[in-house]
């Protein structure tokens, strides 16, 4: 079994889709308005704003995924990030997030930040696990959102 950590390419959206609508839905939250600009447009939302997204291949077929969004203080925000059910278990979590903090420091980012819901127990330990601490309320355009973490760099 070969694992790739790959920049995202077009042919990748129906996988950039179908990984988030599963875990939006599955964990039993609306798929929002700014949810469906990002999926939908993943060019004009992300990679043209500054920045990057990454795919986990498992022997060519996309089985995951997560965006670095660029923000406004030089940091980005870790968002969309999905591992199929059928590769959990893997590692991909984590070797994403290292993905995405390798590009961040690469690119001298002060930090990573991220946004996500109590109920995502696995998710948070994980973030934990990797270095993120809790911040207090942010503003967010998500109705889920009720946990905000960061990482300095």
């Amino acid at each position: 079994m070969r694992l790739d950590i790959v920049p995202y390419r077009p042919d990748h959206h129906p996988a950039w889709i179908a990984l988030n609508e599963h875990w939006i839905l599955d964990g039993g939250y609306a798929i929002e308005a700014k949810d469906r600009l990002t999926l939908d447009d993943p060019d004009g939302s992300v990679l043209s704003r500054g920045g990057i997204i990454f795919m986990v291949e498992r022997d060519g077929e996309a089985v995951g995924c997560c965006a670095l969004l660029a923000m406004p203080d030089g940091g980005y925000e870790v968002g969309k990030m999905a591992v199929a059910r059928s590769a959990q278990g893997l590692g991909l979590g984590h070797r994403l997030l290292q993905a995405c903090e390798d590009h961040a420091r690469a690119a001298g980012a002060p930090r990573l930040y991220l946004e996500t819901n109590t109920s995502q127990t696995h998710a948070i330990a994980l973030y934990r696990r990797f270095g993120f601490v809790d911040l207090p309320p942010q503003p967010t355009p998500y109705a889920r959102c009720n946990v905000w973490m960061e990482k300095r760099l």
